[in-house]
């Protein structure tokens, strides 16, 4: 991963853990020495609506992936999120670390994002938010960073939310030579139905196959991996029997 890669450049992919508490939470992967991203966690102002309160903070695990660490007051976020924080039973503790929220990736033009996930792969808008000011330069790293973020949803698992940097410009693209096995190579799996009517679909609409065709990946699982218009790998999977969902890799 290049040392200077930065937020708003559109290989960026991070996946948000979801945290009862963020001073402890934080506490925890300081000590474990974790090379920050965030100067610290942020909580997002009152000014923006739909992010309010919202705590956030961005690392990177030793290989260089980002991930964050995110922690949604009342009201805010999916609700078994605040069922999940409640202590098991007399005496015992909250869980720190909840499970993941989403994976967040890089682009460039939202309506162009829609084009892939929303009208060919079928996930939902949940919700959208224009994010700015010094929070948010502090948890990007981005000075005069101003974001329109879109959250999408599958039938289960967790969302994919797009980060559209607004300001400042200058995001690098996804470099067009990235492989699968370079290090900083990010993929997210969505277990699909009809594998082959997607293929052709894809291929009919100019996308980037990875994969040289559908791929068997063991006697039940059929697979193709493609890219989005701005770089991001995604593994769609068909099971013998199909469920859709999300899930990150």
């Amino acid at each position: 991963i290049p040392a200077d890669s930065r937020s708003n450049d559109l290989w960026f992919q991070h996946i948000a853990i979801v945290v009862s508490d963020m001073d402890k939470a934080y506490a925890r992967v300081q000590a474990a020495g974790v090379a920050h991203v965030s100067t610290a966690p942020q909580t997002l102002p009152e000014y923006l609506p739909n992010a309010a309160g919202i705590s956030a903070f961005y690392f990177r695990d030793p290989d260089g992936h980002n991930l964050e660490l995110i922690h949604f007051p009342k009201k805010k976020g999916k609700p078994w999120w605040q069922e999940k924080a409640r202590p098991a039973g007399k005496g015992m503790e909250r869980p720190l670390f909840l499970g993941i929220d989403h994976t967040a990736i890089g682009i460039d033009q939202t309506e162009e994002g829609y084009a892939f996930w929303r009208e060919i792969l079928k996930l939902k808008v949940a919700g959208h938010s224009e994010n700015y000011g010094t929070e948010q330069e502090h948890l990007n790293q981005v000075f005069g960073a101003r974001l329109y973020i879109t959250g999408l949803i599958a039938h289960t698992g967790f969302g994919v939310v797009f980060l559209d940097y607004i300001a400042p410009p200058g995001g690098r693209p996804y470099p067009a030579d990235s492989r699968p096995a370079d290090l900083w190579h990010w993929h997210t799996t969505l277990k699909v139905k009809d594998l082959e009517k997607l293929s052709a679909q894809l291929s009919a609409e100019g996308y980037q196959l990875i994969s040289q065709g559908i791929v068997q990946l063991d006697a039940s699982t059929q697979a193709l991996m493609v890219r989005d218009r701005d770089g991001h790998a995604v593994l769609l999977e068909e099971p013998e029997t199909a469920a859709v969902s999300t899930r990150g890799g």
